[in-house]
């Protein structure tokens, strides 16, 4: 990645790691399932080779992606998104529900499968175990 906010600050910090254009509609595709360098192409209109390459060897450097040579000659790979790249679909998710509710023209909804009712965020304490929108920021004692 080319430019870091170099701020002490977990949003910040993540934007450094996925924050380039393209990189989430990569970890978007990976999540559908297109694994493959030419399937994330040709779902990714407009998205040059070379661009491509450089996010996905990035992602794979930040531990986000692996890649799985299938075919030596020529070479090429397949991708998949390690335990920490899956957990992204949150903030993909999260994403969603947002354009959803704010822009036009709507393109897709994010529905519970059983009912095919919208779903919201939510947020859990697992020590508390319940539900709550009682959050706040508070500096890391670690």
């Amino acid at each position: 990645m080319s430019k870091n906010y170099n701020l002490p600050c977990n949003i910040a910090r993540t934007l450094d790691l996925v924050g380039d254009r393209w990189t989430l509609l990569i970890i978007r595709e990976l999540l559908k399932g297109n694994s493959k360098f030419n399937e994330i192409k040709a779902s990714l209109d407009g998205i040059a080779p070379n661009i491509l390459s450089d996010r996905l060897q990035t992602l794979e450097q930040e531990g986000i992606v692996l890649s799985n040579l299938y075919s030596k000659h020529p070479p090429r790979y397949e991708y998949e998104l390690t335990d920490k790249g899956t957990e992204l679909r949150h903030v993909l998710n999260a994403l969603a529900i947002w354009g959803n509710r704010h822009l036009e023209p709507k393109y897709l909804k994010l529905v519970h499968t059983d009912c095919n009712h919208e779903v919201d965020m939510a947020y859990y304490c697992p020590h508390c175990e319940a539900y709550t929108d009682d959050v706040a920021y508070t500096k890391n004692k670690e």
